[in-house]
């Protein structure tokens, strides 16, 4: 496995990650009905063969994501890898939801702190959440908590959004652009 620098984290991870978003299903009518045993598996093969980065986030399986995750970490595999998790930022109507949601999907992972913490899928209408709510100085607070090791953004709108974001976001240390490598 090859590894990368990773932003502005000082961590190394590897050139594949692995992304919990679509997991293997008991029934692929039921988004919640993971094929845990089978998932589980998936995880730690892909870790047993270098992989170090593992991202989820909060709405991926209907909200099951990041508790199959959790528990597919457990055994020594979290030693192994980074793990990544996102503020789903449709949820946030206020600036105490930041801690909220944080704190649920800390319980849902089963661990005290995640490695990357991200603004999920921001845009343009979802940076003035960011801005209006104080949510930076909130993401700074948790990383002096223990809570998140390093704090970053997933990206979703046009190259202006993206350029002022980078300009703005104080403290940002990484960017995630989804990039499917079978796509």
């Amino acid at each position: 496995m090859q590894y990368r620098d990773f932003g502005k984290t000082g961590c190394k991870v590897s050139v594949l990650g692995f992304g919990a978003m679509r997991m293997p299903l008991n029934n692929p009518e039921e988004q919640k009905d993971i094929n845990e045993e089978k998932a589980i598996e998936l995880i730690r093969h892909a870790i047993d063969c270098g992989v170090n980065y593992v991202d989820t986030a909060y709405f991926y399986h209907g909200g099951c994501s990041e508790t199959l995750v959790g528990k597919a970490l457990k055994d020594g595999y979290r030693e192994k890898t980074y793990v990544a998790t996102k503020l789903p930022m449709g949820h946030v109507n206020c600036t105490e939801d930041f801690d909220a949601l944080l704190n649920t999907q800390l319980e849902r992972l089963d661990m005290d702190y995640v490695d990357f913490y991200l603004f999920h899928a921001l845009n343009r209408d979802h940076w003035k959440k960011v801005i209006d709510f104080g949510l930076i100085d909130k993401m700074k607070q948790a990383k002096a908590a223990g809570k998140i090791r390093h704090m970053g953004f997933s990206f979703h709108d046009d190259l202006e959004v993206f350029n002022q974001i980078l300009d703005e976001y104080d403290g940002c240390e990484f960017c995630q652009i989804q990039y499917n490598y079978v796509d």
